[in-house]
C-alpha cells in the first residue's frame, strides 16, 4: 500500500486548489470563449468573425447603453481576441483540455497574449541603454576611486605645493601659520593639476557600448579607409613611417594600451620608436635586453 502524503503537502495542495483559478479561467474568466461567441469549438475563422460582428452590433455601448450589455460586450470582445488568433486559440484549447497543467498554461497565456505586443527593437534598445548606464557608472566609480587614491600620495601634495609656490612667487599664505594650505586655494590648484593615472581612463560617453554600436558603421568605414591608406602609403609607395604611425606600430608591438603610451615621457617614446620594435629581430633583441636588465637588478 502506498504511503499517505504528509499533512503539509495535503494542506498545500488544498490551498493551491482554492486560491488558483481553473486553467481556462485566465482567458475568459469563468466563461467559455466559444459559448460567449455562440460558436462550436470546431468553428472556422470566418464563423468566429461573423458571430463577433453580430454580437457587437447588438451589445456595443453605442448601440445598447444597458450596463449588463456593456459588460457582456467586453467579454465577447475578449473572447474574439483570443479565438481570432490561431496560436492563442490553440493554447486556449490546450488549457481547456489539460486544466491540471495550470502553471504551464499560465505561462503560455502571458507569452501569447502579451509577448507579441512587445516590440523586440524596443526591448533591445532598452537593454542597451541599461547596460550603457551601468557601464558609465562603473567607469565613473573606478575613476573617482583612482583620483582619491592619487590625492593621498605625497607626490600629489608636492605638486600642489610646487604649483602654489609658482603662483604666489614663493610667498605662502600666513593665515594658518604656513602649516596647512588654504582650502579654497587648494581646490583651485587641484583643478589645475593634470592627473595622469595609468590603467584608468576618464569616463566618456563615446566609450559606452551603446554609442559604439550606433557608431559601428562609421567606425568600420573609417577602419577600411585607414587600412587602404596604410597599404597604399607603406606597401605600394614604400614611404617611411610617420611619427604617429611609428608610435602606433611600437605600441602595438609592445601590446601597450593607448592611455599607458600617452603617459610615457617623450624621451622614452623616442627611444622605443628608434628601436623599430615592429620588426621581429629588433623586438627579440629588445626582449633579451629587458630580461638581462631584470636579472642584473635582482642580483
Amino acid at each position: 500500500m502506498a504511503a499517505a502524503a504528509p499533512l503539509p503537502v495535503l494542506l498545500l495542495l488544498v490551498a493551491v486548489s482554492l486560491l488558483v483559478p481553473a486553467a481556462d479561467a485566465i482567458y475568459c474568466d469563468e466563461d467559455d470563449c466559444y459559448d460567449l461567441l455562440g460558436v462550436k469549438q470546431d468553428a472556422n475563422a470566418s464563423e468566429i468573425k461573423k458571430a463577433y460582428y453580430k454580437l457587437s452590433l447588438k451589445h456595443h455601448p453605442d448601440k445598447n447603453p444597458d450596463p449588463e450589455s456593456r459588460a457582456l460586450f467586453v467579454k465577447v470582445a475578449n473572447a474574439y481576441e483570443i479565438l481570432k488568433d490561431e496560436e492563442t486559440r490553440e493554447k486556449y484549447d490546450y488549457a481547456v483540455a489539460h486544466p491540471e497543467e495550470f502553471f504551464y498554461n499560465t505561462a503560455q497565456y502571458y507569452r501569447a497574449y502579451y509577448g507579441y505586443k512587445t516590440d523586440t527593437r524596443s526591448v533591445l534598445i532598452g537593454l542597451l541603454l541599461i547596460v550603457s548606464a551601468f557601464q558609465y557608472i562603473n567607469q565613473l566609480t573606478s575613476y573617482s576611486q583612482a583620483i582619491e587614491s592619487v590625492k593621498q600620495t605625497p607626490a600629489y601634495r608636492n605638486r600642489l605645493k610646487a604649483l602654489e609656490f609658482e603662483r604666489t612667487g614663493g610667498i605662502s599664505s600666513k593665515k594658518k601659520g604656513n602649516k596647512q594650505m588654504d582650502k579654497k586655494v587648494e581646490d583651485e590648484l587641484r583643478n589645475e593639476v593634470d592627473l595622469q593615472i595609468q590603467g584608468v581612463q576618464k569616463p566618456s560617453v563615446w566609450n559606452l557600448c551603446g554609442v559604439q554600436l550606433i557608431l559601428l558603421p562609421y567606425l568600420i568605414g573609417k577602419l577600411l579607409i585607414w587600412q587602404i591608406c596604410w597599404f597604399w602609403r607603406y606597401r605600394v609607395k614604400k614611404s617611411p613611417y610617420s611619427w604617429e604611425d611609428a608610435c602606433y606600430l611600437t605600441r602595438t608591438s609592445l601590446r601597450m594600451p593607448a592611455n599607458t603610451w600617452q603617459n610615457i615621457d617623450e624621451f622614452t617614446k623616442e627611444d622605443l620608436v628608434m628601436k623599430r620594435l615592429w620588426e621581429k629581430a629588433n623586438m627579440e633583441r629588445h626582449i633579451a635586453e629587458a630580461r638581462r636588465g631584470s636579472k642584473q637588478r635582482r642580483r
